[in-house]
């Protein structure tokens, strides 16, 4: 029984990440943008909350306080969306195909380490960060925002059939700098998780291909809120249980750290033909 509660709390640790960047990629698909770039931010909005309690902490003498991990995680928003903005800009604008720590902390793999965490919640059998919460809530919100409110009527239309949007007075491009950018902030916020929330500090390559897997998750998911969440929860128990496979003798241990990855190679393979994108997703458009 312990063994089935630590793989459940194990899951949801590493599926929401997942969550959080795939539903972020989300927004930016179905306005017809491909956003390829969502692992670097991941790290980018990961090293902006870590780095940001770090100075906090510093700044304050140590000071332990419940507001500090939450400004951490609006830098790592921040961030993310400039980021996000970037990507935007070189997609949308100008139709391109889809050394911070050396300064700080004199070398380029870890920041410091930090005391303020984003808070645990209490679910009675174990404790999970309050941003793994957060991330579920957000499946029916963003399902209502796509499919039952006017914005989300004109982002699934732009992500569809650009033109016929534009004729009907929507801005196509101001749509897609939006979904870009907010996609940028999500993955920025699944990135302040792993560092601040997951861990206590920044690591180079944290993020371990999980924007890569949360665009498997878009696929399999057929780029629908629900069908993400099932899909993330899959490649997190994937995860979740190649953790639990370590130090043991049923596989070698190479296959066991591969095994999430091997899993989405095989979903991408048996659904990738099955799953229709947004009809213009990747499709630079002209006004």
């Amino acid at each position: 029984m312990e063994l089935v509660i630590a793989l459940f709390f194990s899951t949801l640790r590493q599926a929401t990440p997942l969550l959080l960047t795939a539903l972020g990629g989300l927004f930016s698909e179905r306005s017809g943008v491909v956003n390829i770039a969502l692992e670097g931010m991941i790290l980018f909005g990961a090293a902006a909350a870590a780095i940001t309690v770090n100075r906090i902490e510093v700044a304050t003498g140590g000071l332990e306080a419940f507001w500090i991990p939450w400004v951490g995680l609006l830098v790592g928003a921040i961030v993310g969306g400039l980021v996000g903005l970037i990507h935007a800009i070189a997609s949308i604008k100008y139709r391109a195909d889809p050394i911070v720590l050396q300064v700080l902390y004199n070398n380029t793999s870890t920041s410091q380490e930090v005391n303020n965490r984003l808070p645990l919640v209490n679910l009675g059998i174990g404790e999970v960060s309050i941003l793994v919460l957060i991330a579920f809530l957000l499946v029916p919100v963003v399902w209502w925002v796509l499919f039952k409110t006017p914005w989300g009527l004109r982002l699934r239309a732009v992500g569809e059939h650009p033109e016929a949007a534009e004729t009907m007075g929507v801005n196509v491009i101001r749509m897609r700098y939006t979904a870009v950018i907010l996609s940028g902030m999500l993955a920025g916020i699944a990135g302040a998780y792993l560092s601040i929330g997951f861990l206590n500090q920044f690591i180079r390559a944290m993020s371990a291909g999980a924007g890569f897997i949360a665009l498997a998750a878009l696929i399999f998911g057929k780029w629908h809120p629900f069908g993400v969440l099932g899909a993330t929860l899959l490649f997190g128990f994937a995860q979740a249980l190649a953790i639990q496979l370590q130090g043991g003798d049923i596989l070698p241990a190479t296959i066991v750290q591969a095994l999430p990855f091997i899993l989405t190679m095989l979903v991408l393979a048996g659904f990738i033909g099955r799953s229709r994108p947004p009809a213009a997703v990747g499709k630079p458009y002209d006004k």
